[in-house]
């Protein structure tokens, strides 16, 4: 009689799960896991570990700055146990909380083995909030960056245009990028008001370190009448960071969603 062994890929093979996230980055020195700072990644590992006992790595689509917001963060995690899907959620959810920090976990689904939150990922979607008032923010401190002077959001959207399609981004990128190369393909900036608040919508199939805090302080000098968007247009073809206008801070920066085939 013959008997149908395993091969050590098949004995290994655990359920994988997909996190959809969402969490306020002010409380957090970043997405990824860093040696006596708060992240998120370490928070979601620690509920994780309070769940089911595991000492297991998350894996994020984006490693998100110290500050820096998720409306749609995407992260997977293999459990030893095949769990249902809505007690990974609860569960996971209820240790959160308990633990007092600012992070949700919006759906956990079942995935192929195959899926790699960060490489399977198609496209982000990040999101810059301006509070373009004189009056500073008050239920929206540390989410948004509050510019009292008067922006030409019109004049911003135009010089975001330079900035669209595939181009040498070294002059947006920070000198701390690890990204083997500075060629990346822009497929979206755009820039909207809405009363006080200017949102900068931003979309590319993945971001270089910094990139999109650099394009949208860049793109402030513009609205405040200091650049032009010809200014902007030589400030690529420079491919120098020194050309860059000043980088804006996290307080403002969303991850709002990843796309997935």
């Amino acid at each position: 009689m013959q008997i149908a062994i395993q091969s050590p890929t098949e004995a290994a093979a655990m359920p994988r799960y997909r996190l959809d996230i969402e969490y306020d980055g002010t409380a957090f020195s970043g997405w990824q896991r860093q040696a006596g700072q708060p992240s998120v990644q370490e928070a979601i590992e620690t509920a994780i570990h309070a769940f089911c006992g595991e000492e297991l790595r998350i894996k994020g689509a984006g490693r998100t700055d110290s500050g820096v917001h998720a409306r749609g963060q995407v992260a997977h995690v293999d459990l030893v146990r095949d769990w249902p899907e809505d007690t990974v959620q609860g569960a996971l959810n209820a240790h959160l909380t308990r633990a007092k920090v600012a992070v949700a976990i919006l759906a956990a689904s079942n995935v192929d083995e195959n899926f790699d939150a960060r490489f399977s990922a198609t496209a982000r979607h990040y999101r810059y909030l301006i509070l373009n008032r004189r009056a500073p923010a008050a239920l929206e401190r540390s989410r948004v960056w509050h510019v009292p002077r008067q922006l030409d959001h019109a004049a911003m959207h135009e010089a975001a245009q330079e900035l669209v399609g595939h181009h040498d981004f070294t002059t947006f990128r920070s000198v701390q990028c690890q990204s083997k190369s500075p060629v990346k393909t822009l497929d979206l900036l755009a820039v909207e008001r809405d009363g006080d608040m200017i949102a900068i919508r931003a979309s590319a199939r993945s971001f270089l370190h910094n990139q999109v805090r650099s394009l949208v302080g860049t793109l402030e000098r513009v609205g405040a009448g200091a650049w032009t968007p010809e200014d902007v247009r030589k400030a690529l073809e420079a491919r120098d960071r020194a050309a860059c206008g000043p980088v804006a801070p996290a307080d403002g920066l969303y991850l709002m969603s990843v796309d997935y085939p």
